[in-house]
């Protein structure tokens, strides 16, 4: 009598919810010199068998393996010999059908363009002293300043003196500059001051051909292939695939060294393919959500898949916790957070903070289309209060900046909108209630760390940009003005502050509101502009050096934000607010800070004796100026006074 069986008997369920599943199982290869354990789960499947391969890519199967059937649709095979480098694919067999060959959705190492799986010693692709490496502490999320960047984009241009251009190396070359001799690369980052980076996918995606690298590629990488692989693209060598998995830990660790965090970009919300993704090549329609008999696509892109559903709540907390420990990922931004479920966001952040209480996660709270999963189930902006350790982005502060993205000509408080202030005014503490705002808005932040302050990102025109194209009769000084005063008010309100790279240098795209797949031309930094701009950066640098100094500009919870902040009573075109009583334990007793939008100077009357902090594009933190009585405020420009 045997135990096991190659053949599964043909199993009849009624919907994908009665699938026996295995929520506590390990379904990741597990490798020893001795042996190596293979897990598939598939209820569905009637066989599954191994191909086994001494390539990547090419050549003949060297050998092929049957799986045993146990129970709750998962197989095993088990081989009893050093595997170690060798690869391998999945193949399951559904209706009498052999399916394509896979890596399988838990594969850790795969050959040029993930089509094959690798037996991998993951020990072994540790950098010296990768036991040692941490990421940055952060008291309260809204502590952390984040910095967007491609991997490419940031050193692809020649005037980066980059050795490793595109790469994840290069972004943490030491050393590098400009041909104007201004730091670039990470010693760029570093000098901005931010806090963390967060990295555009960086997973393994699609739509760039590994084996090609020599033609012209571009794209941003929200077409996920394999979610627990590094992109092959921004390797020095995607053919040997421990190669890929060493630079990124190298990259990571480079980033920590100097102090700086490292939030990766992650795309569950949809899959680059549809019949043919790893995901159905396992347990077709199982892991993705469908409507009217047909494939629900509420990423716009074809597809969306379950969080839902327990296997693929499964594998989204263990693909996530398997960033976090093997490669110490510092936090997740989440792509389209709204079509997974507010159970499962809850569930994973959780765990993360178990690996590492540090980590932050944030996302999109909305979709881009109709999904079958209900409303009060998703994770999107407006239940965000539900979500116990998740940030969402304020698409309410941006749009209030600078105008709806959807419109190119549409203007905000800074290109001289009316009727913003209040919007403003939501920004600032950090989407909560607030009895001093009234901006017909319903508060969505429970503490004003889950709200992600920011103007602009990857997606849509550059500030520079939408300014420009907004704004048709400024001057290149005005823009310059409302640029500053846009990043200004992200800086100082009370959610996360996130700044698109380039922004501290007038980035461009050329006009471009879509460069997802555009050129490098489009969108590479360009590092000139750092000396074309080089008091837009000095002025980007001061003020985010000002905001770590003072935590009177990130107070952790609400009812701190209802305690110590106070705002004025302003005519339109003018926000003003006090931070009073030594705000989250700030040096300064005191803050006044006041945003005008006008083309002229506002005076305003105070009392008591001030020291001026910020005026216009000047910054001092020292205070040399004094003010009493009455005070100046420059045309389009923050200024903040203090007393101690």
């Amino acid at each position: 009598m045997t135990l096991f069986s190659t053949k599964a008997p043909a199993a009849s369920y009624k919907s994908f919810g009665d699938y026996p599943t295995c929520p506590e199982e390990n379904l990741w290869t597990d490798y020893t010199p001795a042996r190596t354990i293979f897990k598939l789960w598939s209820p569905v499947a009637e066989a599954v068998v191994i191909h086994f391969y001494a390539a990547g890519d090419g050549g003949v199967r060297s050998n092929k393996e049957e799986l045993e059937v146990l129970e709750q649709g998962l197989w095993t095979l088990q081989v009893n010999k050093d595997l170690k480098g060798v690869y391998y694919t999945f193949q399951v067999k559904v209706k009498g059908t052999w399916l394509n060959e896979t890596p399988g959705i838990y594969a850790t190492a795969v050959g040029v363009n993930g089509k094959r799986a690798m037996v991998v010693d993951l020990t072994a692709t540790d950098p010296k002293d990768w036991k040692k490496d941490k990421g940055p502490k952060v008291s309260s999320p809204n502590g952390v300043v984040l910095y967007e960047a491609h991997v490419r984009d940031f050193t692809i241009s020649k005037n980066s003196g980059s050795s490793k251009p595109g790469k994840f190396l290069g972004l943490v070359e030491e050393g590098t500059t400009s041909p104007d001799g201004l730091t670039t690369g990470i010693d760029h980052i570093k000098e901005l001051g931010v806090t963390h980076v967060h990295l555009l996918p960086s997973f393994d995606f699609m739509s760039v051909d590994e084996a090609a690298l020599e033609e012209p590629q571009y794209n941003w990488g929200y077409d996920p292939q394999n979610y627990n692989i590094p992109e092959g693209s921004y390797a020095s060598d995607p053919y040997h695939a421990a190669v890929r998995i060493r630079e990124f830990k190298e990259m990571v660790q480079g980033f920590h060294k100097n102090g700086i965090g490292v939030i990766l970009d992650v795309v569950y919300n949809h899959t680059g393919l549809k019949e043919n993704s790893n995901f159905n090549l396992e347990v077709p329609g199982y892991y993705y959500r469908h409507a009217n008999g047909t494939w629900s696509d509420a990423s716009g892109c074809g597809n969306e898949t379950a969080s839902e559903r327990i296997m693929m709540r499964k594998f989204i907390i263990e693909s996530c916790s398997h960033w976090v420990e093997e490669y110490h990922i510092d936090g997740f931004r989440f792509d389209l957070m709204g079509i997974h479920d507010i159970e499962t966001m809850n569930l994973l952040t959780a765990a993360l903070k178990r690996i590492n209480p540090n980590i932050i996660v944030y996302g999109e709270g909305w979709t881009a289309g109709a999904s079958p999963l209900p409303h009060s189930k998703r994770a999107t902006k407006a239940h965000t209060y539900m979500l116990k350790q998740v940030s969402t982005f304020s698409d309410d502060i941006r749009d209030a900046l600078k105008g709806s993205v959807f419109d190119v000509r549409s203007r905000g408080f800074v290109s001289g909108a009316h009727g913003m202030e209040e919007s403003i005014k939501f920004g600032v503490i950090g989407s909560i209630q607030h009895p001093e705002v009234h901006s017909g808005r319903a508060a969505w932040a429970r503490e004003p760390w889950q709200a992600v302050s920011y103007v602009s990102c990857h997606d849509n025109h550059t500030l520079y940009d939408k300014l420009k194209a907004s704004c048709g009769d400024a001057s290149e000084e005005e823009i310059i003005k409302m640029h500053l005063l846009s990043n200004a008010i992200v800086l100082t309100s009370q959610g996360i502050p996130f700044l698109h790279a380039g922004e501290e240098m007038l980035r461009t795209k050329k006009g471009e509101h879509n460069s997802y797949n555009l050129p490098d031309a489009i969108n590479q930094i360009n590092w000139n502009w750092k000396e074309d701009h080089e008091a837009v950066f000095t002025y980007y640098k001061q003020l985010i050096s000002l905001r770590k100094t003072h935590p009177a500009f990130s107070m952790p919870t609400a009812e701190m934000v209802y305690r110590h902040l106070e705002f004025l009573h302003t005519a339109p075109g003018l926000v003003g607010f006090l931070l009073h009583h030594n705000a989250n334990n700030d040096s300064w007793k005191n803050i006044l800070v006041y945003y005008n939008a006008h083309k002229s100077a506002v005076r305003m009357t105070i009392t008591g004796e001030w020291s001026v902090a910020v005026k216009g594009k000047r910054i001092d933190p020292a205070g040399a100026d004094k003010v009493s009585q009455e005070v100046e405020i420059p045309p389009v420009s923050m200024l903040m006074l203090y007393q101690e």
